[in-house]
């Protein structure tokens, strides 16, 4: 029957006439006479379960998303203010490039942004356009050619497409979807490009990957280039980069106890320091307050004696406290990180992210917490006492 007999019954071309009259298979169509078997509920807000896709400064969408060694992600705006400082907003850790802007790319952050917006215009817009005819209201999307369109151009689509996979769906299933739903199944395999130079731009497909050298490879380099040896398919490589990211996770994860335990030591340290700072000024003031005006230039002498004892220890215990929380804040962006690289990232933002996001695991892992008894205690105040005794 003609296509939009097709169509109008819910049924898929299976074939099409070539150029000898014979038949050749056509890929299956969605039912698009169908209607589903309950309306589509409306899915939940989005926007506080994907708030990790923002920028952490600024908290909004930014198309220039940049990720820190320390793998907190910042907009270009947020960082151009931050430049005198070059340290991370968040934990203060230095930004080692001289103008302070980062060179990696949070490829997986912004991929997902442009992903929930197509989920948002499925689910908040009654009546989407065709992106083709601009005229028709579109009843499919398809996301090798992130397009919605109508019955019409979704029949030109389907001929035009004949020889490859294109999966369209229905616009109403996928509103019925939730987000997270939408992203696990929009997290296709993209084509990677052969990095030998010129047969990018000339759309040579990679499917091989060299670990000598570490790059991707297509066909004719494999073969023709002797240097490049030993060889497995990309797929191996993204599955196994996302297995040593979880592995560095897990471990980080064990580590992370002690350095929790060290900041709960450093802050009931903090505690007990103001509060023996609280209880000798109180002793000082009950003592000076019996002789009146006598001592009172001793009071203050004894007050200032207190202050200077205790002014260096809350100042290391300060920068102490501070490089800890810094440490921990690192290591929970790099553990919410992987996990988002491990439900939502492609082979692309794997290969791209990896290295980066690897060494800045590996600083982490170098990393140990600082040991209670390396600090100094805080004083005794012997010499105040002996001067109240004397007085």
């Amino acid at each position: 029957p003609p296509p939009s007999d097709v169509l109008q019954r819910g049924l898929s071309p299976t074939s099409h006439l070539d150029g000898g009259g014979s038949t050749a298979p056509m890929e299956s169509a969605p039912q698009l006479g169908t209607p589903p078997c309950s309306p589509p509920s409306k899915p939940p807000a989005v926007r506080d379960d994907f708030q990790f896709i923002l920028c952490e400064g600024c908290q909004q969408e930014s198309p220039s998303l940049k990720l820190l060694t320390c793998l907190h992600t910042f907009c270009l705006d947020c960082l151009s203010e931050n430049k005198p400082i070059r340290q991370c907003p968040v934990c203060r850790t230095a930004i080692p490039q001289a103008s302070g802007i980062p060179d990696m790319d949070n490829l997986l952050f912004t991929n997902l942004q442009a992903r929930l917006n197509t989920y948002k215009k499925i689910s908040d817009s009654g009546g989407l356009s065709c992106s083709r005819c601009r005229r028709e209201v579109a009843v499919v999307w398809c996301p090798e050619c992130e397009e919605f369109l109508c019955s019409k151009c979704f029949e030109d689509h389907q001929w035009f497409f004949k020889k490859r996979s294109h999966e369209a769906r229905r616009v109403e299933d996928l509103r019925a979807e939730s987000a997270h739903r939408f992203l696990e199944d929009t997290k296709k395999s993209c084509n990677l490009f052969c990095s030998s130079p010129g047969h990018a731009n000339q759309g040579h497909i990679s499917s091989i990957y060299c670990n000598k050298c570490e790059k991707a490879l297509c066909c004719s380099c494999a073969l023709l280039d002797s240097q490049h040896a030993p060889f497995c398919d990309i797929l191996s490589e993204t599955q196994r980069r996302q297995v040593e990211l979880g592995t560095m996770s897990q471990e980080l994860k064990q580590k992370r106890s002690g350095f929790e335990a060290t900041y709960a030591a450093l802050q009931d340290e903090a505690a007990r320091l103001e509060q023996a700072q609280r209880e000798m000024r109180e002793l000082i003031r009950q003592r000076v307050e019996q002789l009146v005006r006598l001592i009172r230039q001793e009071e203050e002498e004894l007050l200032g004696l207190v202050e200077a004892q205790q002014e260096q220890g809350q100042r290391d215990l300060a920068r102490e406290l501070q490089h800890v929380e810094g440490v921990l804040r690192r290591m929970e962006a790099g553990e919410r990180l992987v996990e988002k690289m491990s439900l939502y990232a492609t082979e692309q933002e794997v290969m791209d992210m990896q290295p980066f996001i690897r060494d800045s695991l590996k600083e982490l892992q170098w990393l140990q917490p600082p040991v209670a008894g390396d600090r100094a205690q805080p004083k005794n105040f012997a010499e105040c006492r002996a001067r109240l005794q004397a007085l």
